[in-house]
């Protein structure tokens, strides 16, 4: 995943406010409790600290691609 999709998806979950307060604040224990910025800047993969933040955040399993909408096919 690039850093981009990373973005992307934080701020159509989140919201870009609270997107960037979550990667600055959440402490995710699955990556070593590091925020995820700390683990991006780090060099760990986007896509592990999505899946971590989405697990921390109680984000459904169904909108660990996105959320659906009418041009997005539900995985």
């Amino acid at each position: 995943m690039r850093l981009s999709q990373f973005q992307e998806l934080m701020n159509e979950e989140f919201g870009e406010a609270y997107a960037a307060v979550l990667l600055k604040d959440l402490v995710l224990q699955p990556l070593a409790d590091r925020t995820g910025q700390k683990c991006l800047d780090d060099g760990e993969d986007p896509r592990d600290v999505w899946q971590a933040i989405c697990v921390a955040s109680g984000v459904p399993k169904e909108r660990w691609h996105g959320k659906p909408t009418k041009n997005k096919k539900t995985k």
